[in-house]
């Protein structure tokens, strides 16, 4: 295996060292493979643009948790066989996130191997005491989820009242010989069963919670995912699983991005301002005509100059290196729930070729067609905040536009970085009943451990599984990144640095554009007025949502 985006070979899967970009963002979205919170929590997420989705699945008693229903959906989405183009995760690793969910299943997978067994030899070979005490935790958990406040009493008093039932049952057995013994360990069976799972159980979630509370914490915790190492010729499911991980990665570096008009760039966020510099093209002499160039002759300019906004002339910290990018940008609509990048021989490993971004800056301007832009991104805060500003030549007649917007992606939502909380409870005293004092509940209770123990054996064909539990549908398009991205305006000083990265980037793009112009005899004159006008008014600037037009 080879080291490749700042990943380190450890244990055949690849994940993200401390200290390199996203790390902070990149944990946050992975430890959601193993939260063990209701899945519907996943919700408060969505956003203005970007809606996930749980749907109901036919028996409670199957229903998935946040971490099962997002491991299982990321990688089905991501990975799964014939599936649709993905949106780039600026500011991110989406492979180490698709990583861990893959070693959060696995973890799960022998968690379930070991919960199936017991399933057999406690429940199977007591197929009728087994379907009674399930059908008793069914009506449990349906009473329990009821919103009236007796109703987690009424069903504790269920539960009660069939362990009672039970005990009678064992002392007034209504039946003589085999039978007898036979319905007696019916009944105690899935209960010896029950405290079996529980200690499965419980060793599985206590480490699904310390993986959760390293990668919150800053630890690499690494993902471990043998399966994706093929160990010889014939394991055809570990190279098919290598060579998706393998696309995956491709696809998070391809050039071509997609403009979903107000919902922006997707991965990059909404248009938040926008310059234009837009002057007639007229001789610097009368006597001689302008020395013939192409956009892409101001472009290659722009981009070279802005190769040295690390560079200034005191030592004060200042910009880090920014990633500087040609991209291919193509409109689809704002509600699409799909996209489709561009294909053919000047497409390389989803990379579209040098010479096709150039055609598309000199000549595809006006129209239907893909565009050009180039380009500027910073990845700041370990990844919660991106900042991309993106610049396009056009030139329509006479008249030469340059266009600088600004994007802005925000911190991933509060939920992916909530720590696991100890399960607690305050109770009143029993003597000083007008105080309280807190109460550690176990990390795994009687419901959890029988909605386990019920789901484990369907685990092998997730199709019924989901059926029957329901399943998390991810917004579409998808990405990582910008499904669950907040703005970044609620936080001053991620607001402060998109803010203030736009004078620098605009005042370097006109002066390289300027350049080219007088070095082809262009009269510059009213390029200089217009770039100081709006050099000025870029420093009174403030977000706003610059793709909404009040029309």
């Amino acid at each position: 295996m080879t080291v490749e985006s700042g990943y380190a070979d450890i244990f055949g899967p690849q994940v993200p060292r401390t200290g390199d970009e996203g790390q902070t963002a990149t944990f946050a979205l992975a430890s959601a493979a193993y939260r063990d919170n209701p899945v519907e929590e996943i919700l408060k997420a969505n956003s203005e643009w970007h809606q996930s989705a749980v749907s109901s699945g036919k028996i409670a008693l199957f229903r998935p948790n946040l971490g099962e229903a997002f491991s299982r959906a990321v990688v089905d989405r991501m990975l799964g066989a014939g599936r649709k183009p993905l949106i780039q995760s600026f500011g991110t690793e989406p492979q180490a996130v698709v990583e861990h969910c893959l070693a959060a299943n696995r973890i799960r997978r022998e968690r379930d191997n070991w919960l199936s067994a017991v399933m057999v030899l406690c429940g199977l070979l007591f197929l009728p005491g087994l379907v009674v005490w399930l059908l008793v935790f069914q009506i449990r958990t349906t009473i329990a989820k009821r919103e009236d406040k007796r109703a987690g009493a009424l069903a504790t008093t269920l539960l009660v009242a069939a362990g009672a039932l039970a005990v009678i049952f064992l002392i007034r057995m209504p039946f003589t010989g085999f039978w007898a013994w036979y319905a007696r360990a019916a009944v105690i069976a899935p209960v010896v069963g029950w405290f079996w799972a529980k200690q499965i159980c419980e060793r599985t979630a206590r480490d699904l919670r310390e993986r959760w509370d390293s990668l919150l914490s800053g630890s690499s915790v690494g993902a471990k995912v043998p399966e994706a190492v093929p160990s010889s010729p014939g394991e055809t499911a570990a190279e098919a699983l290598r060579q998706s991980l393998a696309k995956l990665s491709a696809e998070q570096q391809s050039n071509s991005v997609f403009y979903a008009g107000p919902k922006g760039v997707l991965g990059m966020g909404t248009r938040w301002g926008s310059w234009q510099l837009a002057e007639d093209l007229v001789p610097a002499d009368a006597d001689r005509e302008i020395h013939p160039f192409r956009s892409w002759d101001v472009i290659r300019s722009v981009h070279d100059q802005l190769r040295m906004l690390e560079r200034g002339p005191l030592n004060t910290g200042g910009f880090p290196k920014p990633s500087i990018r040609h991209w291919v940008v193509t409109p689809i609509g704002e509600n699409a729930k799909a996209v489709s990048r561009p294909e053919g021989t000047d497409v390389d490993a989803y990379q579209v070729k040098s010479h096709a971004i150039q055609d598309i800056c000199n000549k595809q301007q006006f129209g239907a067609g893909d565009r050009h832009y180039l380009g500027v991104q910073w990845t700041l805060w370990d990844g919660q905040l991106v900042i991309t500003m993106m610049i396009t030549v056009t030139v329509l007649h006479e008249t030469l536009r340059i266009e600088v917007t600004g994007h802005a992606l925000g911190p991933v939502h509060s939920l992916f970085t909530s720590k696991p909380e100890a399960k607690e409870k305050q109770v009143q005293k029993s003597v000083k009943f007008w105080e309280t004092r807190t109460v550690k509940l176990p990390l795994v209770d009687a419901d959890e451990v029988v909605r386990l123990a019920a789901r484990a054996p369907l685990t092998w064909y997730p199709p019924l599984l989901n059926w029957l539990g329901g399943t998390l549908s991810l917004p579409e398009p998808f990405g990582l990144r910008h499904a669950w991205a907040d703005k970044p305006w609620r936080h001053r000083f991620m607001a402060d640095d998109a803010l203030r990265a736009a004078t620098p980037v605009l005042r370097v793009v006109h002066a390289a554009a300027i350049r080219v112009l007088a070095e082809n005899g262009v009269e510059t004159e009213k390029f200089g007025t217009r770039s100081a006008f709006l050099s000025t008014a870029v420093q009174d600037t403030s977000p706003r949502k610059a793709d909404v037009y009040d029309a």
